[in-house]
């Protein structure tokens, strides 16, 4: 049977659908990557953190039924496991399923729709069993050999990824106000350590040359099983020889002060994501956020100091009810002068069931776009400014499969602190390779560093023109 796999939001939810993709292979289904090919089942991990990433679960939806009439639907994520009207509302009339699962199951666990399958987030671990179930086929795992035998990486190679996304821990303790994903992933649940060394040890061995660790906390890893992250990074570096750790979003705090020492190690890229929200004591105490102003850029000084070229990003939610004037002037300053190298901008929209959802004072829908519109602009300067500065630098670049593009050009990889580059050079490079590249340019229009291999004759370029230092 063919199955095609749909994902949108985090890369949690990219690193659960790698993980569906693995082990539906292993029980003999065919992954179908064209999203035009015939597939008999179509899986779709939905998101909601934002009122837009509901509303692009449910075009997904929408574009599945014109694409995939004959096809039976598995629906799982954020928007689901928060509403299950909401799902109905986008499958419900163009995907004539009905009972995928045994009328065993139980309703509170993962229900059955008359056009398909609801999965909610409790359940995503058994994801492909639940499946199996209710297509009546054979739900125990595969052989030790079987899994073994197959190759862990080709689920990746075969949508042009040469990065894998493990999922080390799910939920989160804390309650920001305006967050619904705490009540879409319950509370913290940690993977047991051995479980991921063994993992990353397996992308390893299976050609992957680099590992992202992902989690809704990841910087609450491991309270529940009496270790932290730190702990893991560490043991993930002197147990395997992974030539590339990287880390996904991280808040502010839990950050202990060992954490630092562990970017001596180069394996561990210089990419750090620390959403900052808000650049008001203010609103960030509205916002039920534990890191004020002040402490946030201690952080970033401490970080820079520890982490040699370090690449910053961050998340902004603009126009949080009872932002004003001078909270959005605080906010505007403090991302000016912390020069992110990129900010996900995000203009707030209440989600049903947050306390923000329900606060006084919102701030009108002109003010929050025009806000919007100067914090990204603000931020593609900065990034360019970020970019700019890598010129002339030596790196190492994990070159990626092309022709993927970046916004539409040519795109090979990228460097250690996250940034795109793409490489000119007469001689071919293989997919998933480690190569020096030296940093010769800038295409500002397409914020893409241009590189040359160290020891190799460039290649004149034929589409993108690199710009000046």
């Amino acid at each position: 049977m063919r199955v095609r796999l749909q994902t949108l939001g985090c890369r949690l939810n990219e690193a659960e659908l790698e993980s569906w993709a693995r082990d539906f292979q292993a029980r003999g289904f065919t992954i179908v990557e064209d999203e035009t090919a015939p597939a008999e089942l179509i899986v779709v991990n939905t998101c909601a953190v934002t009122g837009e990433a509901v509303r692009k679960s449910r075009q997904i939806l929408r574009r599945a039924q014109r694409r995939h009439p004959g096809a039976r639907l598995i629906v799982s994520g954020c928007l689901v496991s928060l509403d299950g009207d909401a799902a109905r509302a986008g499958a419900a009339q163009t995907f004539p399923l009905s009972s995928l699962l045994p009328a065993s199951t139980p309703p509170a666990s993962s229900a059955e729709l008359s056009e398909g399958l609801i999965v909610v987030n409790r359940d995503k671990d058994r994801l492909v069993e639940i499946v199996l179930a209710a297509l009546g086929r054979e739900a125990a795992p595969p052989s030790p050999a079987a899994t073994h035998a197959m190759d862990l990486a080709a689920p990746l190679f075969a949508r042009g990824r040469q990065r894998a996304f493990v999922k080390i821990q799910d939920g989160c303790r804390y309650q920001c106000t305006f967050c619904v994903t705490t009540q879409a992933r319950g509370p913290e649940r940690s993977r047991p350590l051995p479980e991921i060394v063994r993992e990353v040890e397996r992308f390893q061995d299976a050609g992957i040359r680099e590992v992202v660790l992902t989690g809704v906390h990841l910087g609450g890893y491991g309270a529940d099983l009496g270790t932290d992250l730190t702990h893991l990074i560490e043991r993930l570096l002197n147990e395997t020889a992974i030539p590339r750790l990287r880390l996904g979003s991280l808040e502010p705090w839990d950050l202990p002060e060992r954490f630092w020492s562990l970017f001596a190690d180069r394996r561990l890229m210089p990419h750090l994501h620390l959403p900052l929200q808000s650049g008001s004591d203010r609103v960030l105490r509205r916002m039920a956020r534990r890191c004020k102003r002040d402490e946030y850029i201690r952080l970033v000084e401490g970080a820079r100091a520890a982490i040699p070229d370090l690449n910053l990003t961050t998340d902004i939610i603009v126009g949080f009810p009872g932002e004003d004037d001078d909270d959005w002037r605080q906010t505007f300053e403090l991302a000016e002068s912390l020069r992110f190298g990129h900010i996900h901008v995000f203009g707030y929209s209440p989600r049903p069931g947050t306390p923000a959802a329900g606060f006084a004072n919102p701030v009108d829908a002109r003010t929050r776009r025009r806000r919007v519109g100067e914090l990204e602009s603000l931020a593609h300067r900065s990034r360019l400014q970020i970019l700019r500065d890598q010129i002339g630098k030596t790196v190492m670049l994990l070159h990626e499969r092309l022709p993927d593009a970046f916004e539409g050009r040519p795109r090979s990889g990228y460097t250690p602190n996250y940034l795109p580059a793409h490489v000119h050079s007469t001689a071919p490079i293989g997919e998933g390779s480690l190569i020096q590249v030296r940093i010769t340019g800038l295409d500002a229009a397409a914020g893409l560093l241009i590189a040359e291999p160290t020891g190799v004759e460039p290649m004149a370029p034929e589409c993108i023109e690199p710009a000046q230092a």
